[in-house]
């Protein structure tokens, strides 16, 4: 599986920056979509975007690297290289949110609105950006037999054959799950665009949901002592957000 796309001037683009840049301009465009139904200004939502972004990177950068950083402190130039990965989206979710809500604070924006908005649009850039694991033969889980992965098209047989071993496509079934929760975000953002912050939480739920099994297959899980950091902040996030929607979903009902 080769990572690297072309080359321009010498320059080697890779597959991972392709799929996470498709995402993020797919993202954009389901925006102006969910802008409209949110009730929400495109504009002012593309000038968060455009701030909350790069920090919502770096934190996912450094969230990755602080989980890792026996490998990173003898190799301290490798932690601005992200072309082979190395982005954790849980970092990236807690420090895009928090710039993106420190800049609409001050610019008197509807937080929780703007997050609703947002919420399908991060998804479907997940789903897509998980394919560019894939071209870097990362975020897999652990060793199968050829009568499981014989299941998966062929050309996922081969991206999963790795050193004369199959394994399984945990970025395939993220990506799936990830395009599920799109397709359910999408339907509700009809049923629950005046209940403000309710999408959003729907949509960490979801997610959360799923990536607390799908990581107990993985093999390359950032760790704190024996537990997989994953699974723990997506078992707080899941609780969080659950009481949030049934907090939201109980005042409604007693209106």
């Amino acid at each position: 599986m080769n990572p690297v796309a072309f080359s321009i001037f010498g320059l080697d683009i890779r597959w991972y920056g392709i799929f996470i840049s498709a995402g993020i301009i797919i993202g954009i465009l389901v925006s102006i979509w969910t802008t409209k139904i949110n009730r929400v200004n495109f504009d002012k939502m593309t000038d968060a975007l455009l701030i909350s972004l790069p920090f919502g990177i770096i934190g996912a950068r450094l969230y990755y690297v602080l989980f890792n950083w026996g490998y990173y402190s003898k190799n301290l130039w490798q932690i601005i290289d992200i072309r082979q990965g190395g982005l954790a989206i849980h970092g990236g979710l807690i420090l895009g949110v928090l710039s993106a809500l420190i800049y609409m604070k001050i610019n008197g924006m509807d937080f929780l609105k703007y997050l609703d908005a947002a919420a399908p649009s991060i998804s479907i850039a997940q789903s897509i950006g998980r394919w560019g694991n894939f071209f870097n033969q990362e975020a897999h889980g652990g060793e199968v037999s050829k009568a499981f992965i014989s299941i998966f098209p062929e050309f996922i047989q081969k991206g999963m054959y790795i050193e004369g071993m199959y394994y399984h496509p945990t970025f395939l079934y993220e990506s799936i799950w990830n395009l599920i929760n799109f397709i359910i975000l999408i339907f509700i953002t009809k049923i629950y665009n005046k209940q403000k912050g309710i999408i959003f939480a729907y949509y960490i739920a979801i997610y959360s949901f799923g990536r607390l099994l799908i990581e107990g297959l993985r093999t390359d899980s950032l760790m704190i002592g024996p537990l997989r950091i994953a699974q723990v902040i997506s078992l707080v996030f899941l609780s969080a957000s659950i009481y949030f929607i049934r907090f939201k979903i109980k005042n409604k009902s007693s209106e």
